[in-house]
């Protein structure tokens, strides 16, 4: 007799909609989607855009995934939000991350991998076609500090205001590194760097309050699964210190949000970055009970309110500097 066969397993979908040929799917969304690789002097990365197919583009938003994430999966619900509201949406996938070059998941120098995409969305930023609308860099969880560092590293007015959704300036009690297991593997002179060895605290059950979403983003084939490497936790620790540290540098108009439930990164985060920023136009938004994933991880009910106050944040900043911006560009 022959052997029985194991059950079929269900066939992984290539996108988190399933099987419907990403053209289609995008059209039925009201969004024209572009990928791309862009040459860096740090490696190559993976890009996106998103741009209204019926809506005239009031503005671009440049916008940054979280650790271990990328701009493919549910993070482009983001991306194709803001541009079914007339946005012309950017991503792109950090070093070591998604489909760019580098070492999964090591974060061993932010610097360089914020100015790494900040190349890439300059590139769009000062091209013909945008140069003259208002531009917001955007960014989420850890890649609200990638997207911190872009600010810092920007030249004056380049960018109308800044977006962070439930960003990480402020590391967790649970979440910082130990002192002396840095101490132990810096011994080893920088080869233990990239060891994927510090403790794991299971932060995506803590980020997604959905369970149906966290089904869908466990499914995301390009999502780091691995323990944090050491030299990633090394430097998170201190770029939150030096983010502290310049808040005071902050001019730009800003909104930040964060969920008074979020487990992964701390409330407080915002909260300082509202009270140190020196910008005269300045927002935070607290959501009682939500958890960290405000968009991507809370029932759809919850998460339209974050997107509602986002909308109307940005379509409000951009009716009120985006003639100052064409002021400005005549002056210069």
């Amino acid at each position: 007799m022959p052997a029985e066969q194991p059950p079929a397993q269900p066939e992984t979908p290539p996108n988190f909609w399933g099987h419907t040929p990403e053209d289609e799917y995008y059209t039925s969304q009201g969004v024209r989607n572009t990928k791309s690789f862009f040459e860096t002097p740090n490696g190559k990365i993976f890009t996106q855009s998103f741009v209204p197919l019926d809506l005239p583009v009031k503005a671009t938003v440049f916008m940054t995934h979280g650790y271990g994430s990328d701009t493919s999966w549910l993070f482009q619900k983001i991306c194709i939000s803001f541009a079914n509201w007339g946005y012309a949406v950017f991503a792109a996938d950090l070093l070591g991350h998604g489909r760019s070059d580098g070492i999964r998941c090591y974060l061993g120098d932010m610097e360089k991998i914020a100015a790494t995409s900040l190349t890439f969305f300059l590139n769009v930023r000062n091209s013909e076609l945008y140069r003259h609308l208002p531009a917001f860099l955007f960014g989420e969880s850890m890649g609200g500090a990638a997207t911190m560092l872009m600010y810092l590293q920007s030249e004056p007015y380049t960018w109308t205001g800044l977006i962070f959704s439930a960003p990480l300036f402020v590391m967790p009690e649970n979440m910082k590194p130990s002192k002396v297991r840095l101490f132990m593997f810096g011994l080893l002179f920088g080869m233990a760097d990239t060891w994927a060895s510090m403790p794991d605290n299971k932060m995506v059950g803590k980020a997604i309050k959905d369970p149906e979403k966290l089904k869908i983003i466990a499914g995301n084939p390009r999502r780091y699964t691995g323990k944090p490497r050491v030299g990633t936790m090394r430097e998170l620790a201190r770029v939150c210190e030096y983010i502290q540290n310049s808040f005071s540098k902050v001019t730009a108009p800003f909104l930040t949000v964060h969920g008074t439930a979020d487990g992964v990164t701390c409330p407080t985060s915002s909260e300082l970055l509202y009270e140190k920023a020196s910008s005269e136009d300045k927002t935070l938004k607290l959501y009682e009970g939500m958890y960290h994933s405000l968009i991507q991880g809370e029932p759809d009910e919850n998460a339209n309110i974050v997107l509602g106050d986002m909308r109307a944040w940005i379509d409000e900043r951009v009716e009120k500097y985006g003639q100052k911006l064409f002021l400005f560009e005549e002056i210069v």
